[in-house]
């Protein structure tokens, strides 16, 4: 085994891995080595190779040997040599036929109103960078050592700061906990509350989310939702946790009532259940006053959940858990020290960013962004296509098109042939659900295409509920 430099800056570059074997001549050796590393892939078309006197030192060879073997695959059309360029291997050598693949997804549709995704175009590069270069310039040492699982203490006094001014939160710096988001939340809570019990969640909810109470060994059991969001004197006996979305039901729309607010907390301070609060969109509210936390009502009742990832970008991996003081330990140790945390880095970055008030910035841009896009989702529907009603808009990045019943199958066959990706309303009813029929409907996201984007996928939505609405 042997290992050579290839070219670069400076005549330094990546390590050259060649294993020569043992007999015949060294020449021999080395153009065979080369001819399998190009024939067989791993050295693609264009890579540079190492110099004469860099390979023949780290081989142990004759500088000539080297130069002899680079000819003779040069005169083979393996490598190409220009003056002041060096040796790379040639562009018209084929790459190796792959063997068995798993199957490649079908490409995306070219209009995506998927909903639970803002517009990736629409990060705030500039503002993050500069809020990094302010972070990282007054970070400690020890911020890039390993971390404290429970998150860096910058973010949890930041995040302590802004949910208790914007969302109503009653926290302290030691009862956050971050997350990589989520579904990381739910996975831990899960992992600490056991499997002896079910969790209660809301009848019309993400499917991925229950799933992962299934990893966990614990089960579903659904609660009706309504106009006033879930029916939580319906919770039923023996739950460990109940899974909400209050200020903004997922995906019907509408807050909890607020008796239902206090009911949900005298069901967990009687039966010692855990309200576990999804805040997924908090920030986005166009046509009523925000509506605060239930976490801020009982803290001590209430595990309260939030990410960036509709504010700011799923790609970020940034959450947090607003905890009882009685779960801060025991999800930190669930967690685990070397678990993958969300890079220390990010999270010096955020809480600049959080406070510096770029933050509400963006937000309040957002907001009035993704106001304009509804609107304009609400009034070219209602030119076109008038017998949809349009449901659950008053918040959020989504909105629900309630269907003619009995048409919920044929509007979505109709929408992926006319381009558009877009989700139906039964597909987010727990299986176990009861009661009347579902709703036929679809759930669609406005935030996510760009805006050159965005009116031809109103077009291509339209064009589709007419087909299937109108055969």
């Amino acid at each position: 085994m042997t290992l050579g430099e290839a070219a670069g800056p400076g005549g330094l570059g990546a390590d050259l891995h060649l294993e020569l074997g043992a007999g015949g001549s060294r020449r021999a050796a080395l153009t065979r080595a080369l001819r399998e590393a190009v024939r067989g892939g791993r050295l693609a078309p264009g890579t540079p190779l190492p110099p004469y006197r860099s390979l023949a030192a780290d081989l142990g060879i004759a500088r000539n040997t080297v130069a002899d073997a680079y000819a003779e695959l040069v005169a083979e059309g393996w490598l190409t040599s220009r003056q002041g360029s060096g040796t790379r291997v040639a562009d018209r050598v084929a790459a190796p036929t792959p063997g068995p693949v798993r199957p490649v997804a079908p490409p995306p549709l070219p209009y995506d109103l998927v909903q639970g995704k803002p517009d990736p175009s629409a990060f705030p590069r500039a503002a993050w960078l500069a809020a990094s270069r302010r972070a990282l310039t007054a970070a400690p040492h020890e911020a890039f050592g390993i971390g404290d699982p429970q998150g860096r203490i910058e973010l949890r006094r930041a995040l302590a700061a802004y949910l208790a001014r914007v969302r109503g939160v009653r926290t302290t710096p030691d009862r956050i906990v971050v997350c990589s988001g989520a579904a990381h939340a739910l996975r831990l809570l899960s992992r600490v509350l056991g499997p002896a019990a079910p969790w209660a969640v809301e009848a019309y909810g993400l499917p991925f989310h229950r799933s992962l109470f299934g990893e966990a060994g614990a089960g579903t059991v659904p609660v009706a939702v309504d106009g006033d969001g879930a029916r939580v004197a319906e919770i039923p006996e023996g739950a460990a946790a109940v899974l909400l979305t209050p200020a903004h039901q997922f995906p019907t729309g509408g807050p909890l009532h607020p008796e239902r607010r206090t009911g949900v907390l005298e069901w967990a301070r009687t039966s010692g259940g855990l309200v576990v609060e999804d805040d997924y969109d908090g920030e986005f509210r166009y046509d009523r006053r925000p509506v605060g936390a239930v976490q801020g009502l009982d803290p001590e009742a209430t595990a309260f959940l939030g990410s960036v990832s509709k504010a700011l970008s799923p790609a970020l991996r940034i959450g947090w858990m607003c905890l009882p003081a009685a779960l801060v330990d025991p999800v930190v140790a669930a967690k685990g020290l070397r678990e993958p945390h969300t890079p220390a880095t990010e999270q010096l970055t955020l809480a600049e960013f959080l406070d510096s008030g770029a933050y509400d910035r963006h937000v309040r841009r957002m907001r009035q962004r993704y106001r304009v896009r509804r609107d304009r989702l609400t009034a070219v529907l209602a030119e076109h296509v008038p017998e949809v009603r349009v449901t659950g808009i008053a918040a959020g990045l989504h909105a629900v098109l309630e269907l003619p019943a009995g048409t919920e199958a044929a509007a979505l066959a109709a929408a992926a042939r006319h381009g558009v990706a877009v989700e139906g309303l039964a597909s987010y009813r727990h299986p176990e659900a009861t009661g009347p029929a579902p709703p036929d409907g679809l759930v669609v996201g406005y935030a996510t295409p760009p805006d050159r984007l965005y009116e031809p996928a109103l077009d291509a939505l339209c064009g589709a509920l007419g087909e299937a609405l109108r055969p």
